[in-house]
């Protein structure tokens, strides 16, 4: 038998209502530790589940207490509980401090790939939302990817990076990071830190809310929270409406407060999106006068590739004009795989 409190209780609450009622009592963080260990598929993941879990546990370490003795989820601890309350408080210390240890290189990890992508003048969109707003379903539909979507809580808890080409030919980092959710406990903030670094690092933000949800300016203030405790509440933000679908007197696309009203799973208004990122990553696609030497056929094939290309001619020397939209960093970058250092 499980009770469930919609609030945090305190380790002695906890203990104490689980005596009168005879069954194991969890609050709301329990809870959601509980279903983050469920949904955790990676390496990563659980490690930062059996983080935050641990820093659980060990608060509700006392004396005549053996809840480690039911405890789930994976933990590697399985003693026969407050029987040997320091060997436990030992234990957990030991096995954090290694958790927090692999979690650093992993911080240090991702800190490289960010590195490695700003020298390629490579900019990072990062989706942030409430849990179950729509992200994974936007990122599949802006990324052609297939990672795991569905109508539920913390559907995704690792962050997945997919490069995207944008309007004119520019190329960013779209990333999708875990769901957020009110009064997430400080524990999974702090054990998520290596991944919640992607929003925080991030050049633009993609806030995607349910514009459909009664709730929704509730999540966005827990949104706006934890964005704020992870020091990203400064990064540039386009603020995404999803589920468009579901409100017939709206139509998709810009409205008159700056938001973009989409549907992630028609694709109504992506289009409107993908041109407010460009513009956000100062990307926006440009007109270029180009000439392309006899010699330079991989350089075409790449602009007609990436870019729009306007007009096309040919001299009697065998040189191509070109008149092209594409970005200016889309079009540098280009240039620089070719070994050619300006469009003249």
């Amino acid at each position: 038998d499980l009770v469930i409190f919609d609030g945090n209780l305190s380790p002695s609450q906890e203990r104490n209502l689980e005596k009168q009622v005879q069954a194991r009592v969890i609050d709301r963080s329990g809870l959601i530790l509980d279903i983050f260990a469920s949904r955790a598929k990676t390496f990563e993941g659980k490690l930062q589940v059996e983080l935050a879990q641990l820093d659980h546990i060990r608060t509700r370490l006392i004396r005549g207490w053996t809840h480690l003795e039911h405890q789930k989820g994976g933990i590697g601890l399985r003693g026969p509980g407050e029987t040997q309350l320091e060997t436990d408080r030992r234990l957990i210390a030991v096995r954090m401090n290694s958790l927090k240890g692999r979690l650093e290189k992993v911080r240090k990890t991702r800190d490289q790939g960010r590195r490695a992508r700003r020298r390629n003048a490579i900019p990072t969109v990062a989706l942030v939302g409430y849990t179950n707003a729509g992200k994974s379903t936007l990122f599949n539909r802006l990324t052609e990817a297939h990672i795991y979507a569905a109508d539920q809580l913390f559907a995704t808890l690792d962050p997945t990076l997919r490069k995207i080409t944008l309007p004119g030919g520019a190329v960013t980092i779209l990333a999708d990071t875990v769901g957020f959710v009110q009064n997430l406990p400080h524990a999974l903030v702090d054990a998520f830190r290596a991944t919640l670094e992607e929003a925080a690092e991030a050049d633009v933000l993609m806030f995607v809310q349910d514009g459909a949800h009664p709730d929704r300016l509730m999540q966005e203030m827990a949104v706006l929270e934890v964005l704020h405790e992870i020091g990203a509440d400064e990064v540039p933000r386009i603020i995404v409406m999803n589920k468009v679908d579901m409100r017939p007197e709206v139509t998709p696309g810009l409205d008159e407060s700056g938001r973009i009203w989409i549907s992630a799973n028609s694709g109504a208004g992506l289009d409107e999106l993908s041109m407010a990122l460009a513009n956000a990553i100062g990307q926006t696609p440009e007109e270029h006068e180009l000439i392309l030497k006899p010699t330079e056929g991989r350089l075409r094939a790449k602009l007609y590739q990436d870019a729009d290309v306007l007009s096309e001619s040919i001299t009697d020397l065998g040189e191509t004009h070109l008149k092209v939209r594409i970005s200016e960093t889309r079009l540098a970058s280009l240039l620089r795989e070719i070994g050619r250092d300006s469009v003249h």
